[in-house]
């Protein structure tokens, strides 16, 4: 189907034409050797607009945010994080595998932080008895939850908090730009909040692979070597990092496009668009296997994610043309 409109993830974009342009001149060395040129702008970059210290480019998410855990926790100690938390749910227990951690969850309808819960389950070092926590992780903006943004007032509480206990908050930036654009918080408001973070490029900012590692330089130095134990040691690499930096200066502010189409797209599936704060519409609906192949036939494409959960996700592949369109398909399909 030639008109096929995907709204099942924004991890689906393709490099535009001038995204291509910037690749196929990119100045690259070994990145192994730490010589790739652009990488080094990249990961300069990344770190500035957090500031903090360094960055260290990975091939995918799920590895930026095994590093950046691993930063904070370590073998048999334990992260809190809400339930269905990216690390938790989506990471297929890389974590665990990799880093031997534990990993407890408090639950929250939105995907937000439950201070009092973190504050009750929190475990201090009580000797050689009880697992001691080193980490809290939190997801900004939440995916599962549909695209939530975690508010500074919020950040701030829980960050004292673990800073007061002695231990760090690692933030899931994947979609931070997201959050950034739709509150308009500078995006070192969300770096001073965190000790180490994760962003991704490869969703919202429509790059075709890359995350990057955001933190201490000490902390990215150890990650690098664990980035190269984990299989993920990159040559010239460069290639992809130019499509990261033609990102950052063409596609960060573009997405106020993407969050306008799915408070289109919620408010056509009877979703309130004001509880749609960012690119994703989450539709709870107990005949949601059977709303995605309806859709499917019609030329839109959702996905479940969960037995009675759809979710819809825009991103620089949809235009307002092709909003439109779902929305009357989906109208139709949920009504």
């Amino acid at each position: 189907m030639t008109n096929l409109i995907d709204l099942r993830s924004d991890t689906l974009t393709r490099p535009t034409p001038d995204m291509r342009t910037a690749m196929a001149r990119a100045e690259v060395g070994d990145d192994v050797y730490g010589e790739d040129p652009t990488v080094r702008a990249l990961e300069e970059r990344v770190a500035g607009l957090f500031g903090h210290e360094d960055a260290l480019f990975t091939p995918t998410g799920s590895m930026a945010n095994v590093l950046a855990v691993r930063t904070l926790v370590g073998p048999g100690e334990e992260v809190l994080c809400e339930s269905s938390a990216h690390i938790a749910r989506a990471e297929l227990g890389a974590h665990a595998a990799y880093t031997g951690l534990t990993m407890r969850t408090w639950s929250h309808p939105r995907g937000g932080v439950d201070l009092p819960a973190v504050e009750r389950m929190f475990a201090p070092d009580m000797g050689p008895f009880f697992v001691r926590t080193k980490a809290v992780s939190v997801e900004n903006t939440h995916n599962f939850a549909g695209g939530t943004v975690l508010t500074l007032a919020d950040l701030d509480a829980l960050h004292a908090f673990t800073t007061a206990q002695g231990v760090g908050l690692h933030v899931d930036g994947a979609r931070i730009w997201n959050a950034h654009v739709a509150t308009g918080t500078p995006l070192s408001a969300y770096g001073a909040r965190a000790e180490v973070m994760a962003v991704c490029l490869s969703k919202g900012l429509g790059a075709p692979v890359g995350s990057l590692v955001v933190g201490s330089a000490e902390a990215m130095a150890e990650s690098r070597v664990w980035r190269k134990r984990m299989g993920g040691g990159m040559r010239q690499v460069g290639i992809l990092a130019a499509a990261g930096l033609h990102a950052l200066d063409h596609h960060v502010e573009r997405l106020a496009e993407d969050h306008e189409h799915a408070r289109l797209l919620a408010e056509a599936c009877g979703v309130d668009p004001e509880q749609v704060e960012t690119n994703i519409v989450v539709l709870e609906r107990s005949d949601a296997a059977e709303l995605v192949e309806a859709a499917s036939a019609e030329g839109i494409r959702i996905s479940t994610v969960g037995p009675r959960t759809v979710r819809l996700v825009t991103h620089l592949g949809i235009d307002r043309e092709d909003a439109q369109r779902a929305a009357t398909v989906l109208a139709k399909l949920t009504s």
